[in-house]
């Protein structure tokens, strides 16, 4: 009797988010990072408010601000979509930027292992020549290294360090 009422309480705890109109946020971030032209260029963020999501950051092209809303929009349990996300200005000054900044990144012998795979943790977002570097990285002194490579391409007036430490589990 007790294991089976352990399973009916666990089996709930699994459907509660169809029950309740809770959106899932696994199913959220899936289908933003699996869009086509989904780039290192762009950094898309999202908040989950029961029924309604937002969606936030800056994008270089405004069809990817369009799709992000649409995949989101048919999640099952999503009742409202706000789309909040930012499109960059056209500028072939910021696009030799980011190629710049991304190789400088990217090509960093303390940082090179981070280029490999479809969906590179650093994010390169440049706007009228500020640089602004988003995502996770394993330490301090990675989180450092990219500030003062960024820092060091020619033509940035500014970069802003949001990278983010990953936090390991026995630091929890």
């Amino acid at each position: 009797m007790k294991k089976s009422l352990l399973s009916f309480v666990g089996t709930m705890l699994l459907a509660a988010p169809a029950l309740f109109g809770e959106v899932s946020v696994e199913k959220v971030r899936k289908e933003l990072v699996t869009l086509p032209f989904y780039s290192i260029y762009d950094n898309m963020m999202f908040r989950v408010d029961g029924a309604t999501v937002t969606l936030m950051g800056s994008v270089i092209r405004p069809t990817l601000k369009t799709s992000a809303e649409r995949v989101v929009r048919k999640i099952e349990g999503v009742d409202k979509v706000v789309n909040e996300i930012e499109v960059l200005p056209l500028s072939p000054f910021d696009d030799g930027i980011r190629i710049r900044v991304a190789r400088a990144v990217y090509g960093n012998n303390v940082l090179n292992r981070y280029a490999i795979g479809a969906n590179p943790p650093i994010r390169v977002v440049v706007k009228n020549g500020e640089v602004t570097l988003e995502g996770i990285v394993n330490n301090e002194m990675e989180r450092n290294v990219a500030f003062i490579t960024a820092n060091g391409v020619s033509g940035v007036f500014k970069v802003t360090n949001n990278l983010r430490v990953e936090r390991r589990r026995s630091e929890s």
